[in-house]
């Protein structure tokens, strides 16, 4: 059984918007690439034809792999969440005691992740010391460096 993710409605919508792409845009551009392809000849030393089957392979994964974590996703529902505790879709403000620095977490699911823009799983180590929380608690952080943070303020990315 597949285990369930926790999506933010956009995160769950650009799931399906890929699959969408994928399914109306490149399986038609890949099946004009491999037919220009074979039209080039002899199939046995004909790269071109060869790249074009291999993305057609890559594409058609991806395809299952976005229709399975459809399939297993739960969309976060904003009216059954408890806007004062930290949860997937929380913007949380913290200040890392442990390096003296204040930064600012969106929490999201674990397919939604993106770093640079402050975007952190739910199940990386600091998303997981602040699930549940509320402001002003304090957590520790275990992973390669143990880190102690305190909440500053919980939000809702819709607020």
């Amino acid at each position: 059984m597949a285990e369930i993710r926790f999506y933010t409605p956009e995160g769950f919508k650009a799931l399906q918007d890929e699959l969408e792409y994928l399914r109306t845009v490149r399986v038609e551009e890949n099946k004009k690439e491999i037919s220009t392809a074979r039209s080039f000849g002899d199939l046995s030393e004909n790269s071109e034809y060869d790249e074009a089957k291999a993305e057609q392979g890559q594409i058609h994964a991806r395809i299952a792999e976005l229709d399975e974590m459809i399939r297993n996703a739960r969309v976060l529902d904003e009216s059954e969440i408890d806007k004062s505790r930290v949860s997937v879709g929380s913007i949380v403000r913290v200040f890392n005691e442990t390096r003296g620095m204040e930064v600012e977490y969106h929490i999201v699911g674990s397919y939604e992740t993106d770093p640079k823009n402050g975007k952190i799983s739910d199940s990386s180590p600091i998303g997981i010391a602040l699930i549940g929380n509320r402001e002003g608690d304090v957590v520790t952080v275990t992973g390669a460096r143990e880190q102690v943070i305190r909440i500053l303020s919980v939000k809702r990315a819709k607020e």
